[in-house]
Order: C-alpha cells, then sequence, then structure tokens
C-alpha cells in the first residue's frame, strides 16, 4: 500500500518529513479490522511525531521491541471495511466507519477490575504511540475503535472531526460534577482551531456561555458564527509565560496586572461580572496560571495538552484556598466517542471542515499547524476517496 509516513532521518519541519513510500499492508489479528482508508484527519500529534519530540515514536517503539523504522501517522479516519478478523461481531465489509484513536488492551487487569478504559495503563493513541494510522491506504484497528460514520457527511467531513470531538465532549461533561450545565461560563482557550471549535457549539448545546481566546479578529467572528457570546484577542495582553516566583513581587505585580486585565475583558465579552466555571485548555505553559486564577470559586481548568509547553505553573494559593480542580483529560471512552459522533449525525454539532488536502500533501498540512497558518476548523486529507 501506498502510505505518508515519517522515518527518523527526516525528523524536523513536517512539510519535509512526511513522504509517500509503498509499505506492507499489516496483518489482521483477531478482534481487529482492516478498513479502506477514504480520508484521514489533521492533528497537533504528528506535528510533534514529525520533529521527533517531546517523543522520538520509532525510537519508543524500538525499545519496546517494533522492528519497522518509519512512522505512520494519522489519528482521526473515514473509511469501509474491507475485512475482518476472528472474533469481529459488530462490524463486516461494506460498513462505513470512523476510528476513534484511543486504543488499550481490553485484557488489561486495571480495565478487568472496572477502570475507564480511556485511563488505564495500558491506552495508547493510534497514529501516533501506535503505528500504522491513517496516512495509508489501509488501516488495521481494534472493532472497539470503530464508529458509524455519519450518514449525512462526505468522506472528508467524517475524517476530521472524531479525535477533537471526542476529547472535547469528555473535557466537557466527563469529570462530575463539573460538567457544563444551562448558563455556566466557559472559556475556551484556541477557539478557532479544531478542539476549540467543536467545544464551542458543544457548551452552546447544554445551554452554556462560551467565550473563546483567539489571534486575530477573523478567527473571533468565525467563532461568534459558531455560536461563541464573544471573544478575546490574546495579542492584546502580554503577560503569557511562565508563572514569576512568588517572591519576586515587582515580577509578580506586572503579572497579576495582566491577569487581572484578563479578567476584566473576559467580564466585557460576558456582560456580567461572573468568572469561568469551567475553563477548557490545551495550550499550557503560557497560558495555565492565568487559567487557573480565572476560573471561578470550586470551578475545574481541565486540560488535554501543551502545546506551548509543559512546566504547567500554578500559584498553589489559587489552588487550595479557592477550591479549585485542576484536571488532566485524555481522549475519550468509547461511550464519550458514539455519544458526541451522534450529536454530529444529528446535526447539532458541525465537524468544521474548513480544508480538504490532497494525500502529497500531508507534510504541507501538519506545516500550517506548526506554524498556526492553518484555517480555523479541522481539517483533513483525501486518501482513496476522490471528494
Amino acid at each position: 500500500m501506498y502510505a505518508s509516513l515519517i522515518r527518523r532521518e527526516r525528523y524536523g519541519r513536517p512539510a519535509d518529513a512526511f513522504r509517500t513510500e509503498v509499505v506492507d499492508v499489516p496483518p489482521v489479528g483477531r478482534n481487529q479490522v482492516l478498513v479502506k482508508v477514504m480520508a484521514a484527519g489533521v492533528n497537533y500529534n504528528n506535528v510533534w511525531a514529525a520533529q521527533g519530540y517531546p517523543l522520538d515514536v520509532i525510537a519508543a517503539r524500538q525499545k519496546q521491541g517494533a522492528t519497522e523504522d518509519f512512522h505512520i501517522g494519522g489519528s482521526d479516519l473515514s473509511g469501509v471495511v474491507w475485512a475482518t478478523g476472528e472474533g469481529v461481531q459488530q462490524f463486516r465489509p461494506g460498513d462505513e466507519v470512523v476510528v476513534l484513536a484511543s486504543t488499550w488492551d481490553e485484557h488489561a487487569e486495571d480495565i478487568r477490575l472496572g477502570a475507564d478504559p480511556a485511563t488505564s495503563a495500558s491506552q495508547r493513541v493510534w497514529g501516533y504511540e501506535e503505528n500504522y494510522g491513517s496516512f495509508a491506504q489501509f488501516a488495521v484497528v481494534g472493532e472497539y475503535q470503530l464508529h458509524p460514520k455519519p450518514a449525512r457527511l462526505s468522506w472528508a467531513e467524517a475524517a476530521c472531526y472524531l479525535a477533537t470531538a471526542a476529547t472535547a465532549y469528555r473535557q466537557l461533561f466527563g469529570w462530575e460534577p463539573h460538567a457544563v450545565r444551562p448558563g455556566d461560563p466557559v472559556l475556551i482557550w484556541g477557539g478557532a482551531g479544531g478542539l476549540g471549535s467543536i467545544a464551542i457549539q458543544l457548551v452552546r448545546h447544554a445551554g452554556g456561555v462560551p467565550v473563546a481566546v483567539v489571534s486575530s479578529a477573523e478567527r473571533g467572528e468565525f467563532c461568534v458564527r459558531l455560536g461563541a457570546h464573544g471573544w478575546i484577542d490574546r495579542r492584546d495582553f502580554d503577560h503569557w509565560g511562565r508563572l514569576p516566583d512568588a517572591t519576586d513581587q515587582e515580577a509578580m505585580a506586572h503579572w497579576l496586572k495582566g491577569a487581572r486585565a484578563f479578567g476584566r475583558r473576559f467580564w466585557e465579552v460576558l456582560g456580567e461580572r461572573r468568572a469561568p466555571r469551567i475553563v477548557l485548555e490545551h495550550s499550557g505553559q503560557d497560558t495555565i496560571p492565568t487559567s487557573m486564577y480565572l476560573c471561578d470559586n470550586a470551578g475545574m481548568v481541565v486540560i488535554c495538552g501543551g502545546t506551548t509547553g509543559y512546566n504547567g505553573d500554578v500559584d498553589l494559593r489559587f489552588l487550595w484556598m479557592r477550591q479549585k480542580r485542576l484536571q488532566g483529560s485524555h481522549v475519550a471512552s468509547a461511550r464519550e466517542a458514539r455519544e458526541v459522533s451522534a450529536l454530529i449525525a444529528q446535526g447539532h454539532i458541525d465537524p468544521c471542515l474548513s480544508r480538504t488536502f490532497g494525500f502529497e500533501e500531508v507534510g504541507l498540512a501538519h506545516q500550517l499547524i506548526h506554524d498556526n497558518q492553518h484555517p480555523p476548523g479541522n481539517m483533513a486529507v483525501l486518501v482513496n476517496a476522490r471528494r
């Protein structure tokens, strides 16, 4: 099969790291399904894979015994079931499907003892930590990863949404008692991105009040069209980055001035003096200090990534005295994926496909994300599909 893959000697710029090569189709094992990939989604995780940072995914797998010296990325797809392995019961050849990129060992002890599979020690991200992702003509996945393709969507639309939509759904509804309720103000970082564009719609659908943080007026207006109550331009503030030492009074005063100004802007956009009950985070290092400061008493900051860095500085006084919650969230369970996919199939949530690339443009798509030059919403790559 043809695959757009990465090799260690090409680590660096995503535009240079991906190249189309011919490799063997992986074998289909018990409880596995071979899917003919029609289109593939584009996510930030394979920007990391292309750079070999923060994890050299090829070296990491080889340490575990893998023999492949390449990485086939892609953690979203739409496609057609081509063949099934022994034990597969729910899907058959010809079924149109989408795939959740979260994998786990269904026989793992923690799962057998009742753990949410998404929290299992065996959990991995397919197409990033696991090889043979969706940037190839065929992919092998576990049956439990499959979900019916929403019939109303094109191949490209169906390929672009599940990784971001399921992640946002778990962040907003998976951490009781901090599920979005009617009237809840919710601050959404990167509101025009793939994750944020879905999150805005989910908050609005639940009756909450989403406020987006963006980097341009054009992206802000895009968020309003999706249902955001309003938006904040992060370029208007300069206090981003790691939190100063608490004993450095001058630096802390400067940081607090910026954080308070950001909070006042949130009030202005919201139209009332209320703090966000939930803050949807993924940017990490540059923004976590402000998120924890701004979050409401007994509210939650829920984070699924660290696109600006992995050091999360927190002033513990805001955390313990205001009884706030800092919650990590990673991908989603099969139930959460099925539920958000149903909302999309029913037309309540738009997948927000913004651009479709040809197969030879996989590297270009990831370079645009790396450079923050990608259009708002989600993106897809055509593989076997023509449109």
